[in-house]
């Protein structure tokens, strides 16, 4: 690997291998320096019971071995000695944290056991294109419906920082540049990924492959530096280097004259805790100058500290935007299961072939669970329920919901903790309601990671948070920082927000009290619509609250999230009302009060009456996912009637959005959408078009045949047309009057237009420009596409923008083209 020179863009001449030199030979005590920033690791490994002194011993030995390979792999042994004897030391200690898991150690004695265990990833290079702020479900939801292009790179692990080859880059890379930046060196590189994804066990891979000298060797030293724990040196001052003494002991011992190819890994960015201001910190450049960590972070991202060091962030999509894009040299992003790899994983979790078979079919019968499977960590989940039900023949439906399976999942994981310390029902429910008091208050903050002055806060005490770290690390996690400081986090996001659903519900159950009020939650929205609402807002009318307040007020507040950020937690919400789950919830708390049956009626009502709203797409999908929590599929089996019947008719907001449900969550590729199979060519509206854009994005071939369309639509077009995760590759657009009469048009909304205008399939008779800002350039790209495909568009209204002699001389020879129809021209 070649590092870049900020300042001149030139490459680092490699350096002589550092000059370290030792003090004193005894080893030092490895830091427990913790790699989970996304929680996702446990699932795809096999653990085995060992004792601390043979682990030792194998690790020792394993040492040994590596370091034979070192000197195979690079060819000479390193020099000089003292260098190499630390950078064994440094390697040997790193792979004792990297097989270390929640204190449980892999058995080492069967080396074959990560690979036979380990799925693959999917890791592309470049990303999904902007940013998202949308609930990572939503994300994972779309993400299922993406379908892999030719287009797309895939990249392996261990190959992040090394420039892609020719051979291996998009076809239309190479074309369009020549001398792409991708052939520059990589210094910084960034991972994208939801929580859970794998980005973590990616970075595992990557050091623990460095350490064993399978790969990287040219890396002289790998710092890893998860964010989680960096945030509790918050009120610290200190240097570079008496960081990496604090976080790496065995560093200390050793003087190091250089620290040129090193990489330093920062996991975890949205989990860091202070703002990144790339603009107003001040310049370190000395690697023993002391300042605040996140000046230092700062610093060496930028490339003002150790500007030849490799630095790799991984992060959360959402937080991935506060690092500038010329500090990043390349952006991955981690992709997870696609369909055949959720397949191997269950035949690898499950030994028993028959069963694995048996998860796999009720999975795929439930579509809303199958595209959750993207996530790794689900898988797990899911493996772990499925695998004692179906195989004990437990009592009790089989789970078809995500409440069901996360409350089975739940319930596994609380009995284990009461077989192991005998402990009464009561306790535990009174540590449940404890937890599920944090997983609330800091989901409401949007904090994934916590500290003992929140589990204080919440009435937890350290030493029962221990208890349930300890046993029952599925739930909850208590890991020692870099310098034996707690932390403390849920296995899972979804995980956080099941427990803050249940903690919800059972404060309402057994209280009569609706936290989500005293949350800065606002009050159900009163409706004036037609329909009856004295039934189903009668609880409002009565002062004693009802479940039905309960749901509405949160239906309101995550239809207000402009991020989606309450959708899941929505859904576990609503699907834990159902008397089916109310059964399953004895298990876990004794006292769970009474609901009313018609709780659950409102609330479905009241989620009807939402959709029948004009919302957008995507918020619309999760309430259809809130009406399957809650049992009720009458709106989605009403649209598969019509589908079936063939006839068209005009459909309701609530049935447009159910249509596009069904097609969006259909186990079947949409290989053609037919916008006129639903809607006359004469009622086809710029609403219309906006409401049907997820289908025709996830469409490899979409057909509209209308009247006009004017900017709105026109905008929901291009975003589709211009989009890098679309599925469009075809569109048959027809159209008589495509009016963006007074709609300013930049270069590239006019270089979208003119891509669609070249399209043979489009036929666009009459294109409407007036005042829309076109330019002489805008006007070159647009007589060019006229060129290309002159044959439908007979009138071109361009009044009101000044073009200047090449603008007109552009048009002029269109004009004069034998095959150019233009009857009109203003």
């Amino acid at each position: 690997m070649e590092t870049p020179d900020l300042e001149t863009d030139n490459v680092t001449p490699p350096s002589k291998i550092h000059k370290l030199q030792r003090k004193r030979s005894d080893s030092p005590e490895p830091s427990c320096v913790s790699m989970k920033s996304d929680g996702s690791m446990d699932f795809l490994l096999n653990f085995r019971n060992s004792n601390s002194s043979s682990v030792h011993s194998v690790l020792q030995k394993s040492g040994d071995r590596r370091e034979k390979n070192i000197i195979t792999a690079t060819g000479h042994d390193p020099e000089p000695a003292a260098g190499n004897e630390f950078q064994k030391t440094f390697k040997l200690n790193l792979m004792k944290k990297f097989q270390c898991l929640n204190g449980v150690m892999i058995n080492l004695e069967n080396r074959t056991l990560l690979n036979e265990i380990y799925t693959e990833l999917y890791i592309t290079e470049g990303d999904s294109g902007d940013v998202n702020k949308e609930h990572e479900v939503r994300q994972i939801e779309a993400a299922s419906r993406r379908r892999t292009t030719t287009e797309e790179t895939p990249i392996k692990c261990n190959d992040i920082f090394k420039p892609l080859s020719d051979q291996d880059k998009p076809i239309r890379t190479v074309l369009e540049n020549p001398v792409s930046d991708q052939d520059k060196p990589i210094r910084t590189v960034l991972t994208k990924g939801v929580a859970g994804i794998g980005k973590t066990v990616s970075v595992q891979k990557f050091v623990l492959d460095w350490a064993e000298g399978k790969a990287n060797q040219d890396v002289l030293l790998i710092f890893p530096l998860p964010f989680r724990e960096l945030n509790l040196m918050k009120d610290q001052k200190l240097s570079l280097m008496d960081l990496l003494h604090v976080c790496f002991k065995e560093t200390k011992e050793t003087e190091m004259s250089s620290l040129e190819k090193v990489l330093f890994i920062f996991d975890g960015l949205d989990e860091y805790r202070f703002p990144l201001d790339f603009q107003n910190t001040e310049r370190v450049c000395d690697v023993t100058e002391s300042a605040s960590v996140h000046v230092l972070l700062i610093n060496l991202i930028k490339g003002n500290l150790l500007p030849s060091a490799l630095i790799w962030i991984t992060s959360r999509p959402a937080a991935a935007d506060q690092l500038p894009s010329k500090c990043v040299h390349r952006v991955t992003e981690v992709r997870g299961f696609n369909d055949p790899q959720k397949e191997e994983y269950f035949r690898k979790r499950i030994s028993d072939q028959s069963l694995a078979n048996n998860i796999i079919t009720h999975l795929k019968s439930l579509r809303s669970l199958y595209i959750m499977c993207h996530i790794p960590v689900f898988c797990w989940i899911s493996a772990t329920v499925l695998e004692r039900m179906l195989d004990e023949a437990e009592n009790g439906e089989i789970p078809k919901t995500l409440t069901q399976m996360y409350t089975h999942f739940l319930i596994i994981q609380t009995n284990i903790i009461r077989e192991k310390y005998s402990k009464k029902q009561e306790i535990d429910e009174e540590m449940l309601l404890k937890l599920g008091r944090l997983a609330f208050q800091q989901l409401m903050k949007g904090n994934l990671i916590f500290y003992e002055e929140d589990l204080r806060g919440c009435g937890i005490d350290v030493r029962e948070a221990a208890v349930y770290s300890g046993v029952c690390t599925q739930i909850f996690r208590e890991e020692f920082g870099l310098h034996q400081s707690k932390v403390y986090c849920f296995v899972h996001l979804s995980i956080q927000e099941h427990l803050a659903a249940l903690y919800v519900h059972l404060t309402f159950m057994m209280e009569k009290r609706n936290v989500l009020e005293q949350s800065g939650f606002s009050e159900p929205e009163i409706l004036s619509d037609k329909e009856d609402e004295s039934e189903m807002f009668s609880d409002q009318l009565t002062e004693e609250i009802t479940i039905s307040d309960v749901h509405k007020c949160a239906v309101d507040q995550a239809l207000k999230s402009q991020t989606g950020h309450l959708d899941l937690f929505l859904r576990f919400l609503l699907g834990l009302s159902l008397e089916s789950n109310q059964k399953l919830l004895h298990t876990l708390v004794t006292h769970t009060g009474s609901s009313s049956e018609t709780g659950p009626r409102n609330t479905v009502q009241y989620i009807k009456m939402k959709i029948n709203r004009n919302l957008p797409i995507e918020k619309s999908i999760n309430l259809f996912h809130c009406l399957n929590e809650l049992g009720d599929n009458s709106l989605v089996e009403e649209i598969q009637h019509y589908l079936k019947s063939g006839k068209q008719s005009e459909l309701s907001s609530s049935q447009w959005s159910a249509l596009m449900f069904v097609l969006l969550t259909s186990a079947e590729d949409l290989e053609e959408f037919d916008l006129n199979k639903y809607i006359s060519t004469d009622k086809i509206s710029d609403e219309i078009l906006v409401k049907v854009l997820p289908v025709i994005a996830a469409s490899r071939k979409a057909i509209i045949r209308c009247d006009t369309i004017q900017e709105r639509g026109w905008s929901a077009l291009a975003s589709v047309l211009s989009s890098e995760t679309s599925n469009l590759r075809e569109l048959h657009l027809t159209v008589d009057t495509l009016d963006l009469n007074e709609c300013k048009l930049g270069d590239s909304e006019v270089k979208c237009l003119c891509a669609l205008l070249e399209n043979p399939h489009c036929k666009v008779k009459n294109l409407k420009l007036r005042y829309c800002g076109v330019s002489d350039e805008c006007c070159a790209a647009l007589t060019s596409a006229l060129r290309s495909n002159p044959s439908h568009l007979r009138e071109l209204d361009l009044t009101g923008n000044k073009l200047g002699d090449s603008g007109v001389k552009c048009l002029s020879a269109v004009l004069e083209n034998p095959h150019c129809k233009l009857e009109i021209l203003k």
